[in-house]
């Protein structure tokens, strides 16, 4: 495009190499109370970004105008911060000299649903929800439509264009009997509005707040844990700093000198797996451009590698993973794409066996997890299972332990693979033996 033509010839006449970035969004937001519409939000936004590299400093800088003054402005405030920052000869432009272009048709697909009938969904959620046994009100309920689109432009060629489009409802209800009450809900996540399910986010969100209604603690002592679908994503990603090459670069990753080393039980295989589109976390290129792949990140327990941009990767003298992180307005960092672990030996009916805990809901995990150490402590809820079957709801209770100490705590890893629900992680059910809760 023109811009990008005009931004990239300007850095190159300063004697510099760089980048732009244009994130360019358009939302709809709606939520319901009481039977009437309480939010009706539309949003639109577009940011260039420019990173400029010159005498092996980086500087960025943004612009919300598309005017040529505003751009010109952008690229001159780079090249000064550039001057002002700290030498790094491993950041550099990637010489990438190529195209990309995501499918619209798979990961950005239209409907025919009107605005009209979005807010009819939304106030049939809240009216049905707020309708069923037991339910006071439905204090957090909305919709929403997203779409978002990233272009990135290099001094070395590049061209990269992605356009995502994603659809959310979701729900939660306070419901009483008595002196007990308890908020849960459910939530769905699609490309296209029309293939969201709201009578089933509904029933679900009902079920579940009817299934912990009336949970009380477990006595204290070491359980057999399942985390369900949602649950043990959250686990996994509040330890990511594990793999970050940027962590390991700096210093504070605690796995920095476990590269090639036993970690975890020899059965799990886990993978930044950034090319599975139908997952919310799809990526064909990183905020470099740099094109993605499947990263095996832990194989039969053992730390394989970290996540790398192209300057983490030149520093430990490796190729980028592909996963290059920034925003128009930030600097250059590591990010995980969508989560994978591999499928393991064990039947359902084998992991589900005997009595163990299904924990469903996680609370206080920023506040209650030290990344460095591996250390947790996070308040739980869930149910007490005896053979598959949820023989009693479990609330009130504190899980702890250390999550690089329950790696290598593996029972028994299903078959099954399940996305969770925002789609951004894809795994089986994991057993985990002797984790202590506290009632």
């Amino acid at each position: 495009m023109e811009a990008a033509e005009r931004v990239l010839g300007w850095i190159a006449e300063a004697g510099a190499t760089g980048d732009l970035m244009i994130a360019e969004g358009s939302s709809l937001s709606l939520k319901a109370r009481d039977g009437e519409l309480e939010e009706h939000k539309v949003s639109s936004s577009q940011v260039f970004g420019v990173r400029v590299i010159k005498d092996d400093k980086a500087g960025v800088a943004y612009s919300e105008a598309a005017d040529n003054a505003a751009l010109r402005l952008m690229v001159d405030q780079a090249l000064v911060n550039a001057s002002y920052a700290r030498s790094d000869a491993n950041e550099k432009i990637p010489n990438t000299n190529i195209t990309l272009s995501t499918d619209d048709a798979v990961l950005a697909p239209t409907d025919n649903v009107s605005v009209e009938e979005k807010i009819d969904a939304v106030l049939r959620l809240e009216r049905e929800l707020g309708a069923r046994d037991k339910v006071k009100n439905v204090p957090y309920n909305g919709v929403s439509d997203v779409t978002a689109a990233q272009r990135i432009f290099s001094t070395a060629g590049l061209e990269a264009t992605s356009r995502i489009r994603a659809c959310f409802s979701q729900a939660a209800a306070l419901v009483e009997d008595g002196d007990k009450n308890v908020m849960e809900g459910w939530g769905q996540s699609a490309r296209r509005f029309d293939e969201l399910d709201i009578d089933s986010i509904v029933d679900t969100a009902h079920a579940n707040c009817l299934a912990l209604l009336h949970g009380e603690a477990v006595p204290s002592g070491h359980y057999d844990v399942i985390f369900d679908a949602q649950c043990q994503p959250t686990m996994f990603s509040t330890f990511s700093m594990m793999f970050s090459g940027k962590a390991a670069k700096d210093g504070i990753n605690p796995m920095r000198d476990k590269v090639g080393e036993i970690i975890a039980d020899k059965r799990l295989h886990l993978f930044d797996s950034p090319l599975m589109d139908d997952g919310f976390g799809y990526a064909l290129f990183d905020d470099e451009g740099s094109p993605t792949a499947r990263t095996s990140l832990i194989s039969g327990g053992s730390l394989e590698t970290f996540i790398h941009n192209s300057a983490t990767a030149a520093h430990f003298g490796l190729r980028t993973t592909g996963n290059g992180a920034r925003s128009p307005r930030s600097t250059l960092a590591v990010q995980l794409h969508q989560l994978e672990i591999g499928a393991g030996d064990a039947d359902d009916a084998a992991v589900t066996a005997g009595e163990y805990l299904e924990l469903t809901d996680l609370t206080g995990t920023h506040s209650g997890a030290n990344a460095v150490a591996g250390d947790f402590s996070f308040g739980a809820s869930g149910f007490l299972c005896r053979d598959g079957e949820r023989v009693e709801p479990v609330r009130n209770i504190t899980v702890a332990g250390n999550f690089y100490e329950m790696l290598n705590k593996i029972s028994l890893i299903g078959k099954t693979r399940r996305w969770d629900m925002d789609r951004h992680a894809f795994m089986p059910s994991i057993r985990f033996s002797d984790i202590a809760i506290s009632g």
